[in-house]
């Protein structure tokens, strides 16, 4: 190899080592990406979260997970700004933005079912011959669900993950347990393909997996 190429290729390999991760949806924002998802949301239409939530139907038997949410750094900036109530300008929007590290958010809703219901059997109450008493099921369930998430074909790990239950209240009854909803975030810079997968393996029933074409989200 002539000796003048060295150099160039020395160059080239340093530059790409160098050269900022690349991201199928915007991240950073930049001012003007900024800007686009403060006036989305203050149009207060919803609709853009088509591509950002999948359903799911019931299954036969076991939990419902219902729905998985997958919110990129501008879909978040754009939902902030539909629910901030008062004055609220671009420029605001853009300064709250400076000091915040983005993240993408992923969200999973759990639905209990006539199989996975509200009520269980009592492990200390079971007699030999006699129907066990039921019992609440612990408000803390969710706990024994497990969401793997990927990038692409490779594992990622959550920085932040937790959750809590749903209920559903009657204007004059008492609130009753009907699910949860599991949240986890990530760094932004933790997905560099185009395509995210989430897959949720319940205690009972069968696992779930869900796609996400990241190229078509911003």
């Amino acid at each position: 190899m002539p000796s003048s190429v060295r150099p160039c290729l020395s160059i080239l390999a340093a530059a790409l080592l160098l050269a900022p991760a690349t991201f199928a949806f915007d991240s950073p924002l930049s001012d003007q990406a900024v800007r686009e998802a403060y006036f989305l949301g203050q149009r207060h239409d919803a609709s853009y979260l088509s591509k950002y939530i999948k359903f799911l139907p019931p299954p036969k038997t076991g939990p419902h997970i219902s729905s998985v949410t997958f919110l990129t750094p501008f879909a978040q900036l754009a939902q902030l700004s539909e629910h901030r109530i008062g004055s609220y300008s671009a420029q605001q929007a853009r300064l709250d933005h400076l000091h915040q590290q983005e993240s993408v958010k992923i969200s999973v809703e759990i639905y209990l079912t006539p199989s996975y219901g509200a009520l269980i059997p009592d492990p200390a109450g079971s007699r030999s011959g006699s129907s066990p008493a039921l019992i609440p099921r612990p408000y803390d369930f969710w706990k024994d669900f497990r969401v793997q998430v990927y990038n692409g074909n490779q594992m990622v790990s959550p920085s932040v993950s937790g959750g809590h239950p749903l209920y559903r209240c009657g204007r004059h009854g008492p609130c009753r347990p009907m699910g949860a909803a599991l949240e986890l975030e990530f760094s932004a810079d933790a997905f560099t393909s185009d395509s995210a997968t989430i897959r949720v393996l319940p205690p009972e029933g069968d696992p779930v997996s869900v796609d996400f074409n990241l190229s078509s989200l911003r």
